[in-house]
């Protein structure tokens, strides 16, 4: 039981601390669009982060996928960046992207574990199993990004109700925030220049 603490609060940790910007920013970038009344849509994709988040952590602690610590934190934020560039894209279309917005988290989840996946190959010997340290770091992971969306979208409300912003011009605003910010860590992190 120990150990599922450990690394509950390991996941946790992960997500909420002031050094896991790019993964909050991620957050804000996939649910800019949504409100309370989506939070069946919204619980869907941040596990389907969680989910693709769990897979490349496994493949990595079974030493069965090895890539560049460097080209991982550059692709990280141009996940971001490709969130954002949807989310201004889709702002004023009337179709549901849903089914498309799951398939990018899934996918960005995948690019997104691998930023852990060192520290993780490191922490768990050999002869341990994953399943304990990869069932506590994933709920842990997603309580924090529960936790992160509830004061997301409760901000989003009180800016949407005091202020009274068009929905469409804080999806443009929100997205356009954090595509120069992850531009920027993107452009930093580049593999061929460090």
């Amino acid at each position: 039981m120990q150990d599922f603490i450990f690394y509950l609060n390991l996941g946790w940790e992960h997500i909420i601390s002031l050094d896991a910007l790019d993964h909050q920013l991620f957050v804000l970038a996939l649910i800019a669009a949504f409100t309370f009344k989506d939070w069946k849509k919204i619980l869907v994709l941040i596990t389907a982060f969680t989910i693709g988040h769990s897979i490349t952590l496994a493949l990595s602690i079974l030493d069965l996928i090895r890539i560049s610590s460097d080209w991982v934190e550059f692709l990280i934020p141009l996940t971001i960046v490709f969130t954002c560039i949807g989310n201004m894209y889709f702002r004023n279309k009337k179709t549901d992207k849903t089914n498309f917005n799951y398939y990018l988290a899934l996918l960005f989840g995948l690019i997104h574990g691998l930023g852990f996946a060192n520290t993780a190959r490191v922490m768990i010997a050999k002869s341990q199993s994953i399943t304990i340290p990869l069932l506590g770091f994933n709920i842990g992971l997603e309580l924090g990004q529960i936790l992160i969306v509830i004061l997301l979208l409760l901000l989003l409300t009180a800016l949407l109700s005091i202020f009274k912003i068009n929905k469409k011009d804080w999806i443009l605003f929100i997205s356009a925030g954090v595509f120069a910010l992850s531009l920027k860590m993107s452009l930093e992190r580049l593999p061929f220049l460090s």
